[in-house]
Protein backbone atom coordinates (compact mmCIF):
# COMPACT_ATOMS: atom_id res chain seq x y z
CA UNK A 1 0.00 0.00 0.00
CA UNK A 2 1.47 3.24 -1.22
CA UNK A 3 1.77 5.72 1.89
CA UNK A 4 0.12 9.27 1.97
CA UNK A 5 1.76 12.69 -0.14
CA UNK A 6 3.36 14.99 1.90
CA UNK A 7 1.27 17.40 0.79
CA UNK A 8 -1.87 15.86 1.77
CA UNK A 9 -0.81 14.77 5.31
CA UNK A 10 0.11 18.89 5.62
CA UNK A 11 -3.17 19.51 4.55
CA UNK A 12 -4.76 17.24 7.18
CA UNK A 13 -2.59 18.61 10.25
CA UNK A 14 -3.09 22.07 9.06
CA UNK A 15 -7.54 21.32 8.58
CA UNK A 16 -6.83 19.74 12.13
CA UNK A 17 -4.95 22.71 14.04
CA UNK A 18 -7.93 24.68 12.84
CA UNK A 19 -10.28 26.42 15.79
CA UNK A 20 -13.51 23.91 16.26
CA UNK A 21 -11.98 21.13 13.78
CA UNK A 22 -12.99 17.77 14.72
CA UNK A 23 -11.21 14.71 13.37
CA UNK A 24 -13.97 13.11 11.76
CA UNK A 25 -14.80 16.02 10.00
CA UNK A 26 -11.26 16.17 8.80
CA UNK A 27 -11.18 12.92 7.66
CA UNK A 28 -14.86 12.87 5.76
CA UNK A 29 -13.13 16.36 3.82
CA UNK A 30 -9.97 14.34 2.40
CA UNK A 31 -11.45 10.85 2.40
CA UNK A 32 -9.25 9.30 4.87
CA UNK A 33 -9.84 7.66 7.74
CA UNK A 34 -10.55 9.13 11.29
CA UNK A 35 -7.74 6.44 11.94
CA UNK A 36 -4.93 8.05 9.92
CA UNK A 37 -6.07 11.51 11.13
CA UNK A 38 -5.59 9.90 14.64
CA UNK A 39 -2.38 8.27 14.14
CA UNK A 40 -1.34 11.46 11.97
CA UNK A 41 -1.51 13.51 15.09
CA UNK A 42 -0.10 11.75 17.65
CA UNK A 43 2.95 11.23 15.33
CA UNK A 44 3.15 15.10 15.03
CA UNK A 45 3.16 15.95 18.60
CA UNK A 46 5.56 12.88 19.04
CA UNK A 47 8.14 13.86 16.59
CA UNK A 48 7.06 17.25 14.92
CA UNK A 49 6.99 15.52 12.03
CA UNK A 50 4.06 14.32 9.35
CA UNK A 51 6.11 12.81 7.02
CA UNK A 52 5.25 8.91 6.66
CA UNK A 53 7.47 6.49 7.82
CA UNK A 54 10.41 5.17 5.77
CA UNK A 55 9.07 1.23 4.08
CA UNK A 56 10.10 -1.93 6.33
CA UNK A 57 11.00 -3.72 3.33
CA UNK A 58 9.11 -7.35 4.27
CA UNK A 59 10.09 -10.38 4.99
CA UNK A 60 13.63 -11.76 4.05
CA UNK A 61 14.07 -13.78 1.28
CA UNK A 62 13.51 -17.64 1.79
CA UNK A 63 16.23 -18.65 -1.02
CA UNK A 64 19.60 -17.70 -0.49
CA UNK A 65 21.43 -16.27 -4.01
CA UNK A 66 23.45 -19.38 -4.42
CA UNK A 67 20.08 -21.19 -4.55
CA UNK A 68 18.91 -18.84 -6.93
CA UNK A 69 21.66 -19.04 -9.14
CA UNK A 70 21.05 -23.25 -8.88
CA UNK A 71 17.59 -22.31 -9.93
CA UNK A 72 18.49 -20.04 -13.01
CA UNK A 73 21.35 -22.69 -14.18
CA UNK A 74 19.05 -25.62 -14.00
CA UNK A 75 16.34 -24.04 -16.41
CA UNK A 76 19.05 -23.03 -18.98
CA UNK A 77 19.85 -26.75 -18.48
CA UNK A 78 16.49 -28.41 -18.79
CA UNK A 79 14.51 -25.42 -20.12
CA UNK A 80 10.80 -26.99 -19.85
CA UNK A 81 10.91 -28.30 -16.18
CA UNK A 82 8.00 -27.81 -14.40
CA UNK A 83 8.28 -25.50 -10.79
CA UNK A 84 7.43 -28.57 -9.64
CA UNK A 85 10.25 -30.69 -11.10
CA UNK A 86 12.47 -27.06 -10.36
CA UNK A 87 11.57 -27.19 -6.31
CA UNK A 88 12.07 -31.17 -6.26
CA UNK A 89 15.56 -30.21 -7.54
CA UNK A 90 15.99 -27.44 -5.59
CA UNK A 91 15.41 -29.65 -2.55
CA UNK A 92 17.72 -32.53 -3.31
CA UNK A 93 20.19 -30.70 -4.09
CA UNK A 94 20.27 -28.12 -0.60
CA UNK A 95 17.58 -29.97 1.25
CA UNK A 96 15.45 -26.68 1.21
CA UNK A 97 12.11 -26.96 0.56
CA UNK A 98 10.34 -23.82 -0.96
CA UNK A 99 6.88 -23.02 -2.47
CA UNK A 100 6.13 -23.07 -6.12
CA UNK A 101 5.54 -19.19 -5.53
CA UNK A 102 9.08 -18.74 -4.53
CA UNK A 103 10.22 -20.33 -7.62
CA UNK A 104 8.41 -18.60 -10.00
CA UNK A 105 9.31 -15.33 -8.38
CA UNK A 106 12.89 -15.86 -8.92
CA UNK A 107 12.27 -17.41 -12.47
CA UNK A 108 10.23 -13.63 -13.21
CA UNK A 109 13.09 -12.18 -11.43
CA UNK A 110 15.45 -13.04 -14.04
CA UNK A 111 13.18 -12.86 -16.99
CA UNK A 112 12.83 -16.68 -17.21
CA UNK A 113 9.07 -16.87 -16.04
CA UNK A 114 7.20 -20.20 -16.92
CA UNK A 115 4.46 -19.94 -19.00
CA UNK A 116 1.19 -22.43 -18.56
CA UNK A 117 1.64 -25.52 -20.92
CA UNK A 118 -1.10 -25.61 -23.25
CA UNK A 119 -4.01 -28.36 -22.47
CA UNK A 120 -3.84 -31.19 -24.47
CA UNK A 121 -6.87 -33.26 -25.77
Amino acid sequence: MQAYSLDLRQRVAQACAEPGARQAQVAQRFCVSVAFVGNLLRRQRQTGQVAALPGRGGPPRCLSAAAQAWLVAQVGRQPDATLAELRDGLLAESGQWVSLGAVWRVLDEHGLRRKKKPARH
